[in-house]
């Protein structure tokens, strides 16, 4: 097929689109776009609370909790999951991309310890990395950039002791395989996944009259938008731990610079969304400003971003990178996400019995534009985000930061 033809340039951009790994500041931006999109629509996205609803049903199902948990088919948190699993499952499908990846007997078991790890690190937190850092930042909450100090400890320690396991472990290095599937069977589950997204959206879509049933209906939007960040994610391997990673691993500083790209354009966003659209509409906010602002500004914040740095380590994949390595059959992440769920299930039980947060013991609930305004708020973050870039081109010329083998 000429590339010149009509047909050659359907071609052409079917596998920019579908086939071809995404750069990295633009799959950035575009992750940006869909987050703001996501606030306006409902709510600010995350990972966290798909994966502690299913948490609460499987310990449901063995009779751990005796309240049914809220059905995961209606809610939000749980939707947000479905959708981004759906969004990275057609990605890989289309893309030719997916295969049942069976890992060695010793990353199976560190899934099960980096799930735990990551569990009970978000609830700290207050959040994963997309609900405890970004989504946070781009709130315009302090309590960010505490996980974000936290999880570069974390990955810097679990760089080392990946670096120390390489070295002084070789028990459990066997067992790993693939399964392959046809491409044509992969085209074919790709379309199925995109009917499916579709029908699931119109099915949400159906519901009228108000309250709870609107709320349903609303679903709708949240399923299609997940689904857009988990095809986006997937289609640029756009993983957060990877950004905070790979500076301390190679030098290479190109993810880390897109994540704070795509964070500066979230907080203007979140500050758009939140301050400047409020003014026309006679003062009725938006978005809530206390969306994503937790009390988590303190030792919470740092110790919680630390475990769940260092579980994101052992893992390979973040709260959202784990997901759309799921999506694209990597069984080891098929492990992390229960044993994730559960810790946060649980943890969350126990700080919400005993008002951890409310009583201020993770640390203080700062929505920044109330102390210092927006203008100053997003001066900060501007800064922030420059030095981080800064200091990861700088490190990526010199190698100062880098963790020695």
């Amino acid at each position: 097929m000429s590339e010149a033809s009509f047909l050659g340039k359907i071609r052409s951009l079917y596998k920019q689109v579908c086939e071809t790994e995404w750069e990295a500041n633009i799959t950035g931006v575009i992750i940006a776009l869909l987050s703001i999109l996501m606030m306006v629509w409902w709510r600010p996205w995350g990972a966290v609370g798909a994966i502690r609803n299913w948490g609460d049903w499987i310990l449901y199902g063995l009779h751990l909790y005796g309240e049914a948990p809220k059905s995961p088919l209606v809610d939000s948190g749980s939707v947000i999951g479905i959708g981004f699993l759906g969004g990275a499952f057609l990605s890989a499908f289309v893309g030719g991309q997916f295969a049942f990846r069976f890992p060695p007997y010793r990353e199976a078991v560190k899934g099960a310890i980096a799930g735990v790890l990551m569990g009970v690190g978000s609830t700290l937190a207050g959040g994963c990395n997309v609900g405890g850092m970004y989504n946070a930042l781009g709130n315009l909450a302090a309590n960010g950039f505490s996980m974000w100090l936290g999880i570069v400890a974390g990955v810097i320690l679990g760089l080392w002791l990946l670096y120390k396991e390489m070295e002084h472990i070789s028990w459990g290095s066997n067992g790993a395989w693939t399964v392959e599937l046809p491409r044509i069977v992969q085209t074919l589950l790709g379309l199925a996944t995109l009917v499916a997204l579709i029908a699931g959206a119109r099915w949400y879509s159906g519901y009228g009259g108000e309250g709870d049933v609107k709320y349903i209906a609303s679903l709708s939007g949240v399923l299609l938008l997940a689904a857009g960040l988990g095809y986006s994610m997937h289609r640029g391997r756009w993983c957060m731990i990877q950004g905070f990673r790979e500076p301390h691993m190679t030098g290479d500083c190109t993810l880390a610079k897109s994540v704070a790209l795509s964070i500066f354009i979230l907080a203007i966003g979140g500050a758009v969304v939140k301050y400047a659209v409020p003014m026309r509409f006679e003062g009725a906010p938006l978005l809530d400003p206390a969306y994503y602002v937790r009390g988590t500004f303190g030792w919470g914040g740092v110790v919680g971003g630390f475990l769940f740095g260092l579980g994101g380590m052992l893992a390979g994949g973040c709260g959202s990178g784990t997901l759309w390595r799921v999506g694209e059959g990597q069984l080891k992440l098929w492990i992390v996400v229960p044993f994730f769920g559960i810790a946060n299930s649980l943890m969350d039980k126990l700080f919400k019995a005993y008002e951890f947060e409310k009583n201020g013991y993770l640390g203080r609930k700062i929505f920044m534009p109330e102390v210092m305004g927006y203008g100053s708020t997003l001066g900060i973050i501007a800064f922030m985000m420059a030095l981080w870039y800064v200091v990861v081109t700088w490190n990526e010329d010199s190698n100062k930061l880098i963790v020695p083998m």
